[in-house]
């Protein structure tokens, strides 16, 4: 099966399990009654999600290996990494060139070196995103709930006023793999008042919580009684089960509320003093992560800012690797580092949990892993580097790959888990899977990964199948 034909019989079963979804009753939480479950205690209060989108490489980011320059002639085989290592905050822990301001923030850090994915055969940026944000591999048969709806339906809103689950950066129209996109963008079988706030563009977010330009509160008003009322009367309604649209409804109400209160404020980071707003300008993820800041200082519980996945742009490198991961790290050095030093200075950065964290991988010459049957997907296929354009990491890797986390009551300085230091780079040292990275973070969220609901009469669970162990290591 071509990828063409994978991505369309993917298509087709996220489309069957969103519409069974709608058609679905309300999630029933299975109570102390059923099983018991016991929730930790909560180490953070918000989580941010500063996602990689795309592939990020780790050899050319958090994991350096051996550093070769470009020259022509070089056998591609020799490369393991196109940038040279650069000292940290932390005596043991090395990145790569490029990340010289993150490197100073190393020391409130806590980076795991052996993030692991699955082989999903025919490797889909998709299919593996819809894993990572969901901690489920695609297809299922219902819609599966982002960890960020997960957060917003299990512990609510920090501020009542405040979305719960906010995306950034991401447009959901007009990029290529949008049904893919959005098939995990969603509260799932949750309901439409847990899905994310999208907002795109971070310099135009302000225009979200306002009306529009001129129009008085009453007819602003009388709108939105109309719209709920087009909602409630949709030729639709047939196709969408009472608790799918009574949860539109909601999601309307708390977005009216949202519009006529002092927080939305928080949305206008024209608002930002220029001094500030300047060091996290370096683009559309940078004025993101501005955006990411102001919105959990305001009582927002979750926030994923992201770089955008589009085929083959950002961290999507199957050719031109080099060049594009320096246009890459000055886009997200100083505005990663930046948003860590003010939570700090604001005393969030205790009870906020920063996650950094991408798909999977890359790598020189391997598709997949070991023994992967996966399909090579660089556009460049050569064995000697004749140009700069072949410089670089361009097939995916699922055999190790890496995260970082700041706060959230993780470690200071902390190195975590071990790749190989001769390809393949696969994780040598603890191990961590999608499931137990998802159990992890719910832990430090206050939620246990065997947390479950009851959807079309069978459980349905924070991690798969209940199973998710968090890596207890990690925490101070």
């Amino acid at each position: 099966m071509d990828r063409a034909q994978v991505r369309r019989q993917f298509l087709k079963q996220m489309a069957a399990a969103s519409t069974a979804t709608m058609m679905a009753g309300a999630p029933r939480l299975v109570t102390a009654n059923d099983a018991a479950v016991e929730h930790p205690a909560a180490k953070a209060d918000s989580c941010i999600l500063i996602w990689m989108a795309g592939g990020m490489a780790a050899p050319d980011t958090f994991d350096p290996k051996k550093y070769v320059p470009f020259e022509v002639g070089l056998p591609v085989a020799d490369v393991e990494s196109t940038f040279p290592a650069i000292d940290t905050s932390v005596d043991n822990i090395k990145i790569s060139e490029g990340m010289e301001n993150i490197a100073q923030v190393m020391d409130r850090a806590t980076l795991i070196r052996s993030h692991v994915l699955p082989d999903l055969g025919s490797i889909l940026h998709s299919r593996h995103q819809y894993h990572w944000h969901t901690g489920y591999v695609p297809p299922q048969t219902v819609a599966c709930p982002h960890i960020g709806a997960w957060m917003a339906k299990v512990l609510g809103p920090l501020n009542p006023v405040m979305p719960a689950f906010i995306n950034i950066g991401q447009r959901l129209e007009g990029v290529g793999e949008q049904e893919e996109l959005k098939a995990f963008t969603t509260a799932g079988f949750f309901g439409s008042e847990f899905g994310p706030m999208n907002l795109p563009y971070p310099e135009q977010a302000a225009q979200s919580v306002r009306p529009p330009e001129g129009m008085k509160s009453e007819r602003f008003a009388n709108r939105n009684k109309l719209f709920q009322k087009l909602i409630d009367q949709s030729p639709q309604r047939d196709f969408i089960g009472d608790f799918q649209r009574e949860s539109q409804l909601r999601s309307m109400e708390n977005a009216y509320r949202l519009l006529s209160a002092k927080e939305r404020e928080a949305f206008d980071i024209s608002l930002e003093p220029k001094e500030s707003y300047e060091k996290y300008d370096t683009g559309r993820f940078g004025r993101g992560c501005l955006l990411a800041r102001r919105l959990v200082e305001n009582g927002a519980r979750f926030v994923e800012v992201t770089t955008e996945y589009v085929p083959f742009l950002n961290w999507d490198t199957h050719a031109n690797g080099f060049t594009t991961l320096q246009r890459m790290k000055q886009e997200i050095d100083r505005p990663i580092a930046q948003l860590i030093l003010d939570l700090e200075s604001r005393g969030l950065l205790d009870r906020t949990l920063v996650i950094l964290a991408s798909e999977f991988s890359r790598d020189m010459i391997m598709e997949g892993k070991p023994g992967s049957n996966a399909r090579d997907q660089a556009t460049e296929k050569v064995d000697v580097l004749k140009e700069l354009k072949h410089y670089g990491q361009h097939r995916h890797f699922t055999g190790g790959s890496c995260v970082a986390m700041w706060g959230g009551g993780v470690k200071k300085g902390q190195l975590y888990g071990k790749t190989a230091n001769e390809r393949p780079f696969v994780a040598t040292e603890n191990p961590v899977s999608v499931i137990d990275l998802h159990a992890t973070i719910f832990t430090a969220m206050g939620i246990s990964p065997k947390t479950q609901y009851e959807v079309e009469r069978r459980p349905f669970y924070a991690t798969e199948d209940g199973k998710g162990q968090p890596v207890m290591d990690i925490f101070a």
